[in-house]
């Protein structure tokens, strides 16, 4: 199985070599295991600004994650023309983090679900909307398509790899040797409340300062819509179109944001925490905080506590 790494302009060198240097060792995990083991040829596809990489007969394809801001359309289209006949071709393609700018470029995520980057959200919705974002997941895995988060995920994108085209026992052993968790992180955990403020709605804004103001403890509908100067029904529909949440996940949120910074930096009961964030009942803290973290508080305290 050949894997190409695609070395565009403005690749992350490090994940470059941590992927080969992955793979070189998933190798060596599957000859110790099978006198005969499939192996995984990895090179480099080198490419110039406004160029693609020659060749591509590649069985997968990886765009690597970029240090800088997502490469722009004009630039990225050769490369992506390139992608889309190596796909025709039957080739699986794979991104990390700002690397699915280029691959969004080809069309083939429209009406399907990928992932980016969290800070990266906003931008990749402008610019590609038919494709279904989900910045929670750290890697979707769409059979012919892979991509994959922020910047370190290079890392589970390379172990997915190897449990598809070398099997689960060697992949489980290459995490062991590199000290990495197998897949099943996700984006969530790690990513921050952004929101939305360039949308032009001055109504909304407001109530969008208020809330950050006061922390997102007194959201109710009556006060909020009284703010902008706003029927409720009418209010709720433009603060939607604004933020893309309704007002109430949007002080959920808030919280949340508030709560985590709690619990990695201070030692003080979930349920005292519950209480100052705006929650009366811990159960239903603990509820909201799963759905929106992904893990639950005394999880987030274990996995991120200062």
């Amino acid at each position: 199985m050949q894997i190409g790494l695609v070395r565009h302009p403005g690749a992350q060198l490090s994940a470059v070599l941590g992927l080969a240097d992955l793979f070189g060792i998933a190798n060596d995990v599957a000859r110790r295991r099978s006198e005969a083991p499939q192996l995984l040829d990895v090179c480099e596809c080198p490419c110039g600004p406004d160029a693609a990489p020659d060749g591509g007969e590649c069985d997968v394809l990886i765009l690597p994650p970029a240090l800088g801001t997502p490469m722009a359309p004009t630039a990225a289209r050769p490369l992506a023309a390139w992608l889309l006949a190596c796909h025709g071709r039957g080739s699986i393609l794979a991104s990390v983090c700002a690397g699915t700018f280029v691959l969004a470029e080809t069309g083939l995520l429209d009406g399907r679900a990928a992932t980016t980057h969290w800070a990266y959200a906003e931008l990749f919705r402008d610019r590609f909307p038919a494709v279904a974002l989900d910045t929670d997941r750290l890697i979707i895995d769409d059979g012919d398509i892979l991509t994959a988060g922020g910047l370190m995920s290079w890392t589970d994108l390379g172990l997915k790899l190897v449990d598809r085209l070398l099997g689960p026992s060697v992949m489980l052993e290459t995490a062991q040797i590199l000290l990495l968790d197998p897949p099943g992180r996700e984006q969530r955990f790690y990513s921050t409340f952004s929101p939305r403020l360039n949308h032009g709605d001055a109504a909304i804004l407001s109530v969008q300062h208020w809330l950050q103001a006061t922390g997102g403890r007194e959201a109710g509908l009556s006060d909020l819509a009284q703010r902008a100067g706003l029927e409720e029904r009418t209010f709720l529909r433009r603060f939607q179109k604004a933020t893309g949440l309704t007002s109430t996940d949007y002080a959920q949120r808030l919280r949340v944001g508030r709560a985590r910074e709690l619990l990695q930096f201070g030692s003080r009961p979930v349920e005292s925490i519950a209480w100052e964030v705006g929650y009366r009942d811990p159960a239903a803290f603990r509820k909201v905080f799963q759905r929106i973290v992904g893990l639950t508080p005394g999880e987030y305290r274990q996995r991120f506590r200062a």
